[in-house]
């Protein structure tokens, strides 16, 4: 019943929590009872990660040499942001992910042929409520567990936040940074909508031209035109982060250029498309018309 109490609690408002077990074992759970419950394990499981954490602490652990490095390639995922909590106001909150890269054979949704493309499998996660600081040392022993400093090769994906940038280059400073493919886009749609504020067909052309620059890599494509247009300020983002967006190499590789699923990123996207968000309504429609995750559908593109 106390691992029920603790995985309702986790999915739902306490007092849904109560009703749905007094459905399921017909006794009544008052959900303060389940409150204060919830809260003594989370204290107890909190002791035993910090305890963890400090037995195999960056300071404290010495890595072989590289010559015992193992050769499944590895990957990192880490993002970022606030959470309202109830009686507390807003607060940080940090999350990162640990998985096996493999390669599967499937269809380019850009080429339409078959090839070996890189998925994520056998993945892990970790949650932090607090600052970098108090994240860092959880991720760590996350990747510590899987092997991640010891992987020949590896890659690290986020957005275009700099305390992961900066994170990532203390903990994983052997890994590829990339850039996540979704959160490129979203900002070249900015730029798009930035160029042709009153013309959303021409800011859907420019976006579906220079898409192509940004998987290539050939940025300056994309910064040339935000320029001269005395757009620098949707430039910045592109220059500083060009060497994280080799989308073409790094897929060649074998490494995944997003931090997430396509069927994710869409779980992202469609609330806000549906809400009204230019930006999000001209990546729906790109990603129905050009089947990316979702199934290919002219009508749906053409009314998003």
């Amino acid at each position: 019943i106390l691992k029920m109490n603790f995985n309702f609690a986790g999915l739902m408002p306490y007092e849904q929590a109560s009703e749905v077990l007094e459905r399921l074992n017909g006794q009544m759970i008052a959900s303060a009872s389940i409150w204060h419950q919830v809260q003594a394990h989370g204290k107890r499981t909190k002791s035993y990660l910090k305890r963890q954490e400090d037995l195999v602490g960056v300071e404290r652990v010495v890595l072989p040499a590289n010559k015992t490095d193992h050769n499944q390639r590895k990957g990192v995922s880490i993002d970022g942001g606030k959470m309202h909590i109830r009686g507390e106001g807003w607060k940080e909150f940090k999350t990162g992910v640990v998985f096996d890269i493999q390669m599967q054979l499937e269809r380019d949704s850009r080429t339409h042929e078959l090839a070996e493309m890189p998925h994520a499998r056998d993945m892990d996660y970790v949650a932090v409520l607090g600052s970098v600081d108090e994240f860092a040392p959880a991720l760590w022993r996350l990747a510590f567990i899987h092997d991640i400093p010891l992987a020949d090769e590896s890659s690290v994906t986020a957005d275009g936040a700099a305390w992961i940038w900066n994170l990532a280059a203390d903990y994983f400073p052997d890994s590829v940074q990339i850039l996540d493919w979704y959160h490129a886009c979203d900002h070249l749609s900015e730029a798009a909508h930035a160029l042709h504020p009153t013309d959303q067909l021409a800011a859907q052309r420019w976006f579906k031209q220079h898409q192509e620059d940004l998987f290539q890599g050939s940025i300056h494509h994309i910064t040339r035109p935000l320029e001269q247009a005395d757009l620098p300020q949707y430039a910045t983002y592109f220059h500083t982060n060009k060497r994280r967006m080799r989308y073409r190499r790094f897929q060649a590789e074998g490494y995944p250029i997003g931090s997430g699923t396509v069927e994710s990123a869409i779980k992202q996207v469609k609330p806000l498309a549906i809400a009204g968000s230019s930006n999000a309504q001209m990546f729906m429609g790109l990603m129905c018309e050009q089947g990316q995750g979702i199934r290919q559908d002219y009508r749906s593109a053409k009314s998003w």
